[in-house]
C-alpha cells in the first residue's frame, strides 16, 4: 500500500521579515509547514531581536509556542507578562488576546503552531504593544 510523504528542504520554504504592521522591531519568520487540505496546520520558526515582539493578536483555534532559544515574554490581556525560556511550551486558548516576543536585551526564537478555522483564518492582528506595556515585563 503506497503512501504520501513530502520532505521540505529549507530551499523549498520561505523566509521573510515580520511585517511592521504586525511586529515591533526585527523579526524573521521561517516557514516550517503550511498544511494543505484537509490539514489546517501552520507552523513557523520565528526569531526576535532584543525588544522585538508581536502586536496584540488572537487565534480562532488557539496557538502553541515552543521556545527553542533565548529569553522571551508572553502576555495574555489583563495578566502580567511572563518569562519563557528554551524548552517551555505555551498553549494559548482560542480567542485569547495576547502577544509574545524577546525579553529586553535578549534574542528569542520559538516555533509557532496554529490551525486555521473553517474560513481559513489562523490569526487576527490587533494594535501594537506599546513601549509602556512592554516595559512592564519582569525580565
Amino acid at each position: 500500500m503506497g503512501g504520501t510523504m513530502k520532505i521540505l528542504t529549507p530551499e523549498m520554504r520561505g523566509c521573510r521579515k515580520g511585517p511592521e504592521a504586525y511586529f515591533t522591531g526585527a523579526v524573521w519568520i521561517d516557514e516550517i509547514v503550511t498544511g494543505s487540505t484537509p490539514s489546517r496546520l501552520k507552523a513557523n520558526h520565528v526569531w526576535f531581536a532584543p525588544g522585538s515582539r508581536t502586536a496584540w493578536h488572537t487565534h480562532p483555534v488557539g496557538q502553541t509556542l515552543h521556545v527553542v532559544q533565548g529569553l522571551g515574554l508572553v502576555q495574555l490581556a489583563g495578566q502580567p507578562p511572563q518569562v519563557i525560556r528554551p524548552g517551555d511550551t505555551v498553549w494559548i486558548a482560542p480567542q485569547e488576546r495576547h502577544w509574545h516576543g524577546a525579553a529586553p536585551g535578549r534574542t528569542m526564537a520559538h516555533l509557532a503552531m496554529q490551525e486555521a478555522d473553517e474560513h481559513g483564518t489562523d490569526v487576527v492582528w490587533l494594535e501594537h504593544v506599546t513601549d509602556e506595556e512592554y516595559s512592564l515585563s519582569p525580565a
